[in-house]
């Protein structure tokens, strides 16, 4: 955990415990909202192409998932850390543009 804590600028285990619940309930919480947004779009994993649906479902949970990021992180009060997490999951992505710099 010591490798954690100085990598992401942390002073506690109990932090870093903290943002690996985060992470996980969010990423079932992302998993589990993608699948009425599928339906809602029209696509059934029974009547569509797997071909069509995994990719625009795997898609769904990944825009999902860094969407409800931060919420997460503040449930938890880790807010700082996921809001400084997602602005460089962005600029890694290539949308850095679209962040305000300070």
């Amino acid at each position: 955990m010591e490798k954690l804590k100085k990598r992401w600028g942390l002073t506690s285990n109990w932090q870093v415990i903290l943002i690996f619940i985060a992470f996980s309930i969010n990423g079932s919480f992302a998993t589990l909202i993608a699948r009425p947004v599928t339906n809602f779009i029209g696509l059934n994993q029974e009547t569509t192409n797997p071909w069509l649906f995994w990719p625009v479902r795997i898609l769904l949970i990944f825009i999902i998932y860094q969407l409800t990021l931060p919420l997460s992180g503040f449930l938890v009060g880790q807010f700082k850390f996921f809001w400084n997490f997602e602005k460089k999951m962005i600029r890694r992505l290539g949308l850095g543009r679209f962040l305000k710099e300070n």
